[in-house]
């Protein structure tokens, strides 16, 4: 049971890193108009992180290779509970951009480390369990976390959801250093080994296909709320609920992937980037009325709940003798790709409307469908190891 109790806090600390990352989806007119930004600038506070995660990743896991894997998840736990009382406390937009480089740096060094950590908690033979528990504060992220912290933000105002993952993150570090064993470093990652994963042709096209797939999602639903509150005319607390929606959907296409997708990744992934090509490519057409949008909101949320295991999926089958550095690259490329997504759904936001990202993102999502069928039948989708599923 000590084994599980370490994976449920690790478990919590991902989703508390996750909640706090996509938090401003759902507060993003509100931050806005408290700093007197537009829509596009306040997406900066969802682009910055990602860059900085992206550069973190690779740079913190390699600079702590030889240090206690449990110091360093405490450590980013402490700098996240930090940024999260910046982020309360903002004196103007500068702080919260501040605190937003913080959440970048937790992010690349946490779930770099943490996402492979399951085998060394539990023993063999729940690993797979383990590891589709950890996977799941993903989607959970999307779920309670974020129209929660939209209805917080309703009723109290947007800096009061930021006290409160400040809060929860401060609790998630004092059970880090109580429930999560010592964890020495075992395999250390140097640079040299994601130099050579990147030469790996499995490697190249898990990169290729989820920069499709995650430049598409969040170039459109970083700004999903300003679109239901000018396209579909929702009002802000039906809005949690429409989110919540997507959420709760979120969570069975994780649970779907997790079946289906460790045995059949091509697939899987070549189904959740046709998902949600169909969702948003349908927003500005169906999206208008408050029925089409939760429907497509569905769909679309049960798509991207099967991204991030599918996403690792592949990047673990491409290079199974080294999984924290596959972790890495998997990390670091959602990242960049999360942030180049948010910045230029915003540079079109403000330029045209919510509805011209919506479509562009389908487009880049319907690419990527067809890139991945394309190869389902190739030597690719047949890889000649069988590792340990991460799903």
């Amino acid at each position: 049971m000590t084994g599980w109790a370490a994976v449920l806090t690790v478990t919590m600390g991902i989703f508390s890193i996750v909640t706090t990352e996509i938090l401003p989806i759902g507060l993003l007119t509100s931050i806005g108009s408290g700093f007197a930004v537009s829509d596009g600038t306040a997406g900066l506070t969802m682009a910055l992180p990602g860059y900085l995660a992206a550069v973190a990743a690779p740079t913190v896991t390699v600079a702590t290779a030889r240090i206690d894997r449990r110091l360093m998840l405490c450590a980013c736990m402490f700098l996240l509970a930090s940024a999260n009382f910046i982020a309360a406390a903002a004196p103007g937009y500068w702080a919260m951009l501040v605190s937003r480089v913080l959440v970048g740096i937790v992010i690349g060094g946490f779930w770099s480390i943490g996402a492979g950590l399951a085998n060394r908690l539990v023993p063999e033979g729940s690993t797979r369990r383990a590891t589709a528990l950890i996977f799941s504060a993903v989607p959970l992220g999307s779920v309670l976390g974020v129209p929660l912290g939209t209805l917080i933000g309703d009723m109290a105002g947007w800096r009061a959801s930021f006290a409160v993952m400040g809060v929860l993150s401060t609790a998630v570090l004092v059970a880090l250093a109580v429930l999560v064993p010592p964890l020495p470093a075992e395999h250390v990652t140097r640079l040299a080994v994601l130099r050579d994963m990147t030469r790996n042709v499995g490697t190249r096209f898990a990169l290729l296909v989820t920069f499709l797939i995650v430049l598409a999602h969040f170039g459109a639903y970083t700004y999903v709320t300003p679109f239901l509150e000018r396209v579909t005319h929702v009002s802000s607390g039906l809005i949690t609920v429409f989110l919540l929606a997507y959420g709760v959907a979120g969570i069975l296409g994780n649970f779907l992937c997790g079946t289906a997708g460790a045995r059949y990744p091509y697939a899987a992934f070549g189904l959740a980037g046709g998902l949600i090509a169909f969702a948003t490519l349908m927003f500005p057409l169906l999206g208008r009325w408050d029925a089409g949008a939760v429907a497509l909101l569905i769909v679309w949320g049960v798509g991207y709940g099967a991204v991030p295991v599918c996403s690792q999926t592949l990047f673990v089958r491409a290079a199974p003798h080294a999984p924290e550095a596959a972790s890495v690259l998997f990390t670091a490329s959602f990242q960049a790709t999360l942030s180049t997504g948010a910045l230029v759904g915003g540079i079109v936001v403000d330029r045209t409307s919510p509805s011209t990202i919506m479509f562009l993102a389908g487009i880049a999502a319907s690419v990527m469908t067809m890139t991945v069928l394309s190869r389902s039948g190739s030597g690719l989708a047949r890889p000649r190891s069988r590792p340990r599923p991460v799903g």
